[in-house]
């Protein structure tokens, strides 16, 4: 399943203008408040009409301004899952769910109400009513309810922006599943880019109504000129690595890629399991040569790329290692001292501690 965008849309004093293909998977759209995320996401699902352009998936147009197509919006068969649930009060979790498979032929359902509740863990709360409900509960009932329409492709605005840490861990276990399970393509709006990290194949970064990049997730954070837009406390480079081994006496998983391993503490996954790791720029340090009597497990040898050119007292460096590219951020006068340039080799120093349960993602 694809998505193809290319929209206009003016309110007001802001402008939306917003071109890009996704594939399969899950789209991450990323920027901060005011960016234009859930204008896009309502264009999408046919609440707004754009000004011009079109909104096609698969290949089927839903809008096109210059052949006069504006599909309604039931007739769209899309699932949106907005910040709060939104469950309809007066009815049961149960009833909530099924109202869902109103707006779907027998023959166009591809899901069921059983497979709905064991995926997102439901059964014991058929008989309750929204009130009685965790804010977490809510919103695994409203993603249930938006399945069991057996939409082509599922909407996400913000749907963690009102749960707490802990509920916020629990949903994107669910929402995890949901993308390798049912394998519906997702539409995923977020302005927290450790969201974005975890679940996105495609990234698509929004400032002032403009697609400023899109493109997979890995290539995207790991480009210096974007940095700036990512947030410079997360900003870093996305690795896809999978479990090669578990250290029982201390407690350390191996992630193995093609520029080496990583060891991480206290993660949960099996051996062979794909992970993917967001390193931070600040959380990497720079060596000329193999470092000996340290405490840092992860030592990764690779190339230097790129110095950024921002002034001020420190800049992010862009390093290859195996086909995978990592950010270190450094103080000039590091760089000076050791006189880095693009080309040289380098040793790139992680502290396996600094890869915590908000740097890794089940892939």
């Amino acid at each position: 399943m694809t998505l193809s965008i290319d929209i206009e849309r003016r309110l007001g004093s802001f402008q939306l203008q917003a071109k890009f293909d996704s594939a399969s998977g899950v789209t991450a759209l990323f920027g901060r408040s005011g960016a234009g995320k859930s204008t896009l996401v309502n264009v999408i699902a046919g609440l707004l009409r754009p000004d011009r352009g079109r909104v096609e998936i698969n290949g089927e147009a839903l809008f096109d301004s210059e052949r006069g197509v504006n599909i309604p919006t039931p007739k769209r068969r899309i699932g949106y899952v907005f910040q709060e649930g939104r469950l309809f009060p007066h009815m049961t979790v149960r009833q909530n769910l099924l109202y869902g498979l109103f707006f779907t032929s027998p023959r166009e359902r591809y899901v069921g109400l059983d497979q709905v509740m064991g995926l997102l863990g439901l059964e014991h709360l058929l008989e309750r009513r929204p009130a009685a409900l965790s804010g977490g509960e809510k919103q695994r009932v409203a993603i249930g309810r938006a399945l069991l329409s057996s939409p082509r492709v599922l909407l996400m605005d913000e749907p963690l922006a009102s749960l707490d840490t802990h509920r916020k861990g629990e949903i994107l276990q669910y929402i995890e599943s949901l993308h390798s399970e049912v394998r519906i393509p997702i539409v995923y709006v977020s302005h927290a880019i450790e969201e974005v990290v975890r679940l996105a194949d495609t990234m698509v970064l929004l400032s002032d109504g403009k697609v400023l990049a899109a493109g997979k997730v890995e290539d995207i954070m790991s480009r210096l000129d974007l940095r700036p837009l990512v947030g410079r406390y997360q900003a870093g480079a996305v690795i896809d690595t999978r479990v090669t081994a578990y250290d029982e006496q201390f407690e350390l998983t191996t992630l193995g890629f093609s520029g080496g391993e990583l060891h991480v503490a206290h993660l949960d996954a099996l051996v062979g399991e794909p992970v993917r790791v967001l390193i931070r720029a600040r959380d990497v340090a720079l060596a000329l040569h193999p470092p000996v009597g340290i405490s840092v497990l992860n030592v990764l040898r690779g190339r230097l790329i790129e110095i950024g050119s921002e002034e001020g007292p420190v800049a992010d460096l862009r390093v290859q290692v195996g086909d995978a590219y990592l950010l270190a951020r450094l103080t000039r006068r590091s760089i000076h001292q050791l006189g880095l340039q693009p080309g040289q080799e380098v040793y790139a120093l992680i502290k396996a501690i600094a890869l915590d349960r908000h740097s890794l993602g089940f892939a």
